[in-house]
């Protein structure tokens, strides 16, 4: 079976390489990562104009989705510039939101996450039913520039009224908190499969960006071993080093279908292989881009830094490696996260 993109979505994902080519995106992360979100809520803002925020929201809503396989095209161009902030999240609570009885919520926030004005971002951890595995452990992505904090647990959405201190993450530019207090929004049997498929979502999409945070890094360490000299000639010439670059493009390569498959599909199991697949896939691009550069390759100053601190997080983020393989292997018995 052969799966391409079609010249539509292909040319979405030119758009928005050209679009954030154009923008300094490491200006906007280091930014972040010190807490000034004012270059980086620039960057949402021309998503937002994009439509890629548009694409998890239904029509009902302001919105054109939702659409999976054109989000983990989007997606996957988030990774590869590194954008900043809760963007897996806020796409996980549009589909939250979309799918409450209650449309109040919905109404509130949606036209806002569709055109990229609202920042949103959310704690999940399903239980029985509701795709057990999938889970962004107990931190909130980002909640200090999110303009709403979304706490689920068990049968009962909150609405979290503080974000409380921020703990440390292996990328800074990832700023983790332990939201605070909270107001329920809603309660029921419905939250709990509505949550099912926002993290599934959300693994998703967490695969995508991995894929593209593995691509550029790939895309970088090949472009610096060419010119790169030892013993008179570019790197990139010894054996060792080609191998090393052909086992980490296999990775990716083998990641593509598997990820659209996923969006297509819409099955849990075949979002664990995918987020497995991307999850690994980034993560050996790292430890290949770290090790082709050599000492160069742990300075801050050098802009690969910003993508090699996150291929790890994004590894375990909403479903880790041990998670989505038990639920690969046994689908009908995958370990539930409470």
């Amino acid at each position: 079976m052969r799966f391409l993109l079609d010249a539509e979505q292909a040319e979405f994902g030119r758009t928005l390489d050209r679009m954030l080519g154009a923008a300094d995106t490491p200006s906007a992360v280091r930014a972040w990562a010190c807490g000034d979100h004012g270059p980086g809520r620039s960057l949402w803002a021309r998503l937002g104009e994009a439509g890629m925020f548009a694409l998890a929201v239904p029509e009902t809503y302001e919105g054109v989705g939702p659409l999976p396989v054109e989000l983990a095209v989007a997606y996957v161009e988030a990774g590869r510039h590194a954008i900043p902030g809760p963007v897996v999240e806020t796409a996980a609570v549009a589909t939250l939101l979309a799918e409450l009885p209650d449309p109040g919520r919905a109404k509130e926030w949606l036209p806002r996450i569709a055109s990229g004005e609202a920042l949103a971002t959310l704690v999940a951890a399903p239980g029985k039913g509701s795709g057990g595995g999938f889970a962004s452990g107990p931190y909130a992505l980002d909640a200090d520039a999110a303009d709403a904090v979304f706490v689920a647990s068990g049968d009962e959405l909150r609405l979290a009224t503080g974000h409380g201190p921020l703990r440390p993450s292996a990328d800074p530019a990832r700023r983790l908190f332990a939201p605070e207090g909270g107001t329920v929004v809603a309660r029921g049997s419905a939250i709990r499969a509505a949550v099912g498929r926002a993290t599934e979502l959300a693994a998703l999409l967490t695969a995508a960006q991995a894929l593209g945070v593995g691509l550029e890094l790939l895309r970088r360490t090949v472009e610096y071993v060419k010119r790169r000299e030892q013993f008179g000639v570019p790197v990139g010439s010894f054996q060792a080093v080609k191998h090393r670059l052909a086992d980490a493009l296999i990775g990716l390569e083998f990641t593509r279908p598997l990820l659209f498959g996923a969006a297509l599909s819409k099955s849990p199991v075949d979002v664990a292989a995918a987020k497995t697949a991307a999850g690994d896939a980034a993560y050996t691009a790292a430890r290949t881009a770290l090790q082709l550069h050599g000492a160069v390759g742990y300075t801050e100053e050098l802009d690969l830094s910003l993508w090699l601190r996150k291929a790890r997080p994004l590894r375990d983020a909403w479903g880790t490696p041990a998670a989505c393989r038990a639920r690969v292997v046994r689908p009908q018995s995958a370990p539930e996260v409470t």
